[in-house]
């Protein structure tokens, strides 16, 4: 099994990648970016959250000021984490979507073709209702 991987990875630094694979391999990377920040994001709140118990109860009874400081700038790392976390989301969001717009205008057909003669033509162009452009 070792030798065919070999081989498989030999071959792929030879030929040259289609457009199609780049494509799957983005699209692959992409997604796993996006799951490995996403998790990262959420191990980094669930710490900071545990670790705000500890700091508040150090702080009220200390009552020290600076123990005060560091609970609100680790309320303000926790805070700034979670936006990230739902920037993140937002930012998957525009790029599923720029995708799907991207394939909905490949599907558009911007000039048609008519084979046929001038009456055929006229006859569907009276039968159908169409947008009068100036409007």
């Amino acid at each position: 099994m070792e030798k065919r991987e070999k081989l498989q990875k030999s071959l792929e630094k030879n030929l040259p990648v289609s457009a199609d694979a780049q494509e799957r391999r983005d699209k692959k990377d992409i997604k796993d970016d996006y799951e490995f920040s996403r998790r990262t994001y959420k191990d980094l709140i669930n710490t900071g959250m545990g670790s705000l118990d500890t700091l508040a109860e150090l702080a009220r009874e200390s009552e020290h000021p600076r123990a005060f400081e560091v609970l609100s700038r680790a309320i303000k790392d926790v805070a700034d984490t979670t936006e990230k976390l739902m920037a993140l989301q937002a930012d998957k969001k525009k790029l599923s979507k720029s995708e799907e717009e991207e394939k909905k205008a490949k599907a558009i057909t911007n000039n048609n073709l008519f084979v046929g003669s001038t009456a055929d033509l006229q006859k569907m162009i009276l039968d159908k209702d169409f947008i009068d452009a100036e409007d």
